[in-house]
């Protein structure tokens, strides 16, 4: 039940993208309680879709005719700006004329780009409730949220709007999602996926892109379409490998709530059985790695935020209240700071890398506990301080990967006793991304299923 299962039935004839297209419409348009998309085109989602039935059988991709989303930040598809959930970029930005390289080489593997999903302001949130709507809520309890900055996507995914959604992540905000809303999501090694020419979401290299779903093969077939060398900065990565029985280091910080914590120790149980080698140590030293990572994490997005607005002349008053703050905190950085910021993120993914000096695979907790309530990070707070600590408390410790620069899986791993999803996340060495699927996918088929709200729109029974 997943998009690569949808794509073998419009290979098949079983269905057509076309009617794919049309039952991922019309979820859309049914759900929209739910938050997911700030925008839909259905006219260019319905030419791809026909454009991709006319294709022959030797020129379809793996995900020939799947519907997908676009987030409202990052990597961008011809036709659908990104306004990071703006108001005033919304009315500032125009339509691109083409496919970013990332989305041009998904819509290769034959994706079909139709919308754009909800994002908090700028990305500046782990929950998806920008200035004037919609808010993105989670399938699975509409009270709560289903995380961000990548929550729309994820709502849309477990809702079953489309089987498989773009996501960006600069401090968790795949992951946290995935885990709000029990999907697969990875935050891939830096540099592993093109992020050009444009560069406009790289923070200082804390930003993956890939996508979320509800499947490991999913996020496979998406990194396998969309890694490889590009001009720049980015490039073929070393790939690592893991060996036939992984040493896995199992952490369980003790802000992880009692039903997080079973789940990874269930986790790490079915790892044993699978071969490998698992080992708890004191969580100490890894969470004050994750504590430094954030001190750095959350000054770079107050950097960012800082030069997007002034770049783009947007004026304070038009953007939240806890925009203008963090906007403010992040001017008041000094280039001296920020020197030091870079300094200190090299010193960190030296630290981190030393962490697998005997161990290959670290198992850990996304979220501290579940999802967070809708209203838990008020846009309309004006202590930018405050609000990252938030942000830290619902997810403690997700930033380190993104500091690092190497890859983090979120993971579901069943149900909950309280109806939510249960997630867990595997980190591996930076250029492990295909053994870290590869391991990850063994996990799934030892995991407790998840027990999504609604079936994949078009896919049929």
């Amino acid at each position: 039940m997943d998009a690569t299962a949808l794509a073998a039935a419009i290979r098949d004839g079983r269905t057509s993208a076309a009617a794919a297209m049309e039952a991922a419409l019309e979820a859309a348009r049914a759900r929209a309680d739910l938050g997911a998309t700030v925008r839909l085109e259905p006219a260019l989602g319905r030419a791809g879709a026909q454009a991709r039935d006319a294709l022959p059988e030797a020129a379809r991709g793996p995900l020939h005719g799947v519907p997908f989303l676009a987030k409202d930040l990052g990597s961008f598809a011809a036709g659908l700006c990104p306004a990071a959930g703006s108001p005033a970029l919304r009315r500032m930005l125009p339509d691109p004329t083409g496919d970013t390289p990332f989305f041009a080489r998904l819509h290769a593997a034959g994706l079909v780009t139709f919308g754009i999903t909800t994002t908090p302001e700028f990305g500046l949130a782990l929950t998806a409730e920008p200035p004037g709507g919609p808010l993105a809520r989670n399938p699975f309890d509409p009270a709560l949220s289903p995380g961000g900055s990548s929550g729309g996507a994820a709502a849309a995914v477990a809702a079953g709007i489309v089987a498989i959604a773009h996501a960006t992540d600069g401090a968790g905000s795949t992951r946290v999602p995935a885990a709000c809303c029990g999907l697969v999501g990875m935050k891939p090694s830096r540099g592993a996926t093109p992020m050009g020419p444009g560069f406009e979401n790289h923070l200082m290299g804390l930003v993956g892109e890939l996508v979320l779903a509800r499947s490991v093969r999913d996020v496979a077939t998406a990194f396998a379409a969309v890694a490889g060398a590009v001009a720049g900065p980015e490039g073929e990565l070393l790939a690592r490998t893991l060996p036939a029985a992984p040493r896995v280091r199992l952490h369980v910080p003790a802000t992880t709530s009692p039903a997080n914590a079973a789940a990874l120790r269930a986790a790490a149980a079915a790892l044993a059985d699978l071969g490998c080698t698992v080992r708890e140590t004191d969580p100490d030293d890894l969470v004050a790695l994750c504590d430094r990572a954030a001190a750095v994490a959350h000054p770079i997005l107050a950097i960012a935020a800082a030069e997007g607005l002034d770049a783009l002349g947007i004026a304070m008053d038009d953007v939240s209240p806890i925009a203008a703050a963090i906007a403010r905190s992040g001017r008041e950085l000094s280039a001296a700071r920020l020197f030091a910021l870079a300094r200190e993120a090299a010193r960190i993914a030296h630290g981190t890398a030393l962490l697998f000096s005997d161990t290959d695979v670290i198992l850990s907790p996304v979220l501290a506990d579940g999802p967070p309530r809708i209203g838990r990070l008020d846009p309309q707070a004006q202590d930018a301080q405050a609000h990252f600590a938030a942000m830290e408390a619902i997810a403690p410790g997700v930033s380190l990967a993104n500091v690092a620069g190497v890859p983090a899986l979120a993971l579901p791993f069943g149900m909950r006793e309280d109806g939510l999803p249960a997630s867990v996340q595997l980190m591996g060495l930076h250029g492990s991304d295909r053994a870290l699927l590869a391991l990850a996918a063994r996990l799934a088929g030892a995991a407790p299923p998840v027990r999504y709200p609604g079936p994949i729109a078009g896919l049929p029974a």
